[in-house]
């Protein structure tokens, strides 16, 4: 199996510290609003990569994050807490809101079928582990206090621009953090910040008797470490983690406690929506209920997903989204062939080969195209893509299968106007007919 790791920026056959216990960790999302369809994406490309690595035969301890705190509206670690401003919005508690869009959040992902990760962590249940993490951090002497936090010094950590390829010196000018007054580098972030006097910030733990919230950052460190451990084999998130978020967990980290954070990182590309970055203000930020309402399971965007590679940039549409629903039907169809003729398939495990070289979902599914495949080579393709091939093709009910009896019947007779009748029937059951050299088939309609 072969991943392509960021950290190298080459492709790397994958060699985990323990073949029975795989650790992953996949950053997750900001329960502060509805998750579009470009937030799932991410985690299709990740199912994929949980199911690739479970068909080569590992082990897999996955941990996914729920940030309900401590993201701020910018990367330079000032604005509104998103958890805050989606409380402000709608009238909620800064409670109410994370549990209503985690809820969400876990209800499409449910209907996407992915696989249940082994932890799911939410940030707030970890904030003893955070404040700890920020004392060890303080005692090595990476930290310094500002009025509105505490900050990791990053000139203190000498490669910390090493993984994002960052340019500090052009950091200098501004381009991504503008510098403070209090601020030593425009690089370094903040591990800890103070609620400030007259700020409205419901979410507030004591640490240096004062009130406070852990910097978004911090989570990720702190929950790894806890959890999986001080060296991970692979960390997930997209391309817009890597030369901010990324880089900041991996100086916190591994200045710490001295270990590599992650052997390998997998970073997925942006989704388009319409040739456009996805936004509620532009209207195309669809959801999973807007695609329902269209009539497209989330099954069928799973497939629309999967068509792309991980690390390409994709432009969603209708007319894919389309094209991958009648490609899912077709796949469905030729089980529900598979399930009526003996058929002699082929071994599938050149597909899960593919597959195997860095996700190449795209090259897989036209290898599937041009495969016979029994219904136990169906299985294996519905394991390793999880798009319930099987589960939504059933066998067809005793009263369909009297129907067909009928109307082949009918047909040898040369009843053609009864095998139409019967072909009506049939169809209300979404049940197509098709008459071959070998006798009548029967398929789904959609």
């Amino acid at each position: 199996m072969k991943l392509f790791n960021t950290l190298s920026r080459k492709l790397e056959e994958f060699k985990p510290f323990d073949p029975s216990r795989v650790k992953i960790y996949t950053c997750g999302p900001t329960v502060y609003s509805s998750p579009h369809i470009g937030n799932y994406a991410a985690y299709v490309y990740w199912d994929l990569l949980v199911r690739t690595l479970k068909a080569n035969g590992y082990g897999v301890d996955r941990v996914l994050n729920l940030t309900d705190v401590g993201h701020l509206s910018s990367d330079a670690d000032d604005g509104e807490d998103k958890l805050e401003k989606g409380a402000r919005l709608s009238g909620k508690s800064v409670w109410e809101i994370a549990e209503f869009y985690t809820n969400e959040f876990l209800e499409g992902f449910h209907s996407l079928k992915l696989v249940e990760p082994n932890t799911i962590a939410k940030a707030t249940d970890y904030i003893k582990e955070d404040i700890e993490l920020v004392e060890i951090l303080t005692a090595k002497g990476y930290t310094y206090e500002t009025s509105d936090g505490i900050y990791f010094d990053t000139s203190k950590f000498p490669k910390y621009a090493d993984f994002a390829r960052l340019d500090l010196e052009g950091l200098k000018a501004g381009a991504r953090v503008e510098l403070s007054d209090e601020k030593h580098n425009p690089s370094d972030f903040a591990v800890w910040k103070f609620i400030q006097p007259g700020e409205k910030h419901d979410m507030r733990w004591d640490y240096l008797s004062r009130p406070g919230y852990p910097g978004w950052h911090l989570e990720c460190s702190t929950i790894i470490h806890t959890v999986l451990g001080e060296t991970i084999d692979i960390h997930t998130g997209g391309i817009d983690h890597i030369p901010v978020h990324h880089t900041n967990e991996i100086a916190q980290s591994e200045a710490a406690f001295n270990k590599r954070l992650a052997k390998y990182w997998l970073h997925c590309n942006h989704l388009l929506s319409d040739g456009e970055k996805i936004s509620k203000s532009l209207g195309n930020g669809y959801t999973l209920k807007d695609l329902a309402e269209k009539g497209y399971s989330p099954l069928d965007y799973k497939m629309w997903v999967l068509q792309g590679h991980y690390r390409s940039e994709r432009d969603f549409s209708w007319e894919g989204l389309e094209a991958a629903r009648v490609r899912r039907l077709g796949w469905r169809n030729r089980i529900a062939k598979a399930r009526q003729a003996k058929i002699k398939g082929e071994n599938p495990e050149n597909i899960v080969a593919i597959v195997s070289d860095d996700l190449g979902s795209p090259a897989g599914f036209a290898l599937v195209d041009n495969t016979e495949l029994d219904l136990a080579g169906w299985e294996i393709i519905d394991g390793l893509f999880g798009l319930g091939l099987i589960e939504d093709t059933p066998d067809i009910s005793e009263e369909c299968k009297i129907l067909l009896a009928e109307r082949e019947s009918a047909r040898t007779k040369k009843d053609f106007a009864r095998s139409d009748e019967l072909r009506n029937k049939l169809a209300a059951y979404n049940i197509a007919v098709l008459d071959t050299p070998d006798g009548q088939v029967w398929q789904y309609v959609r």
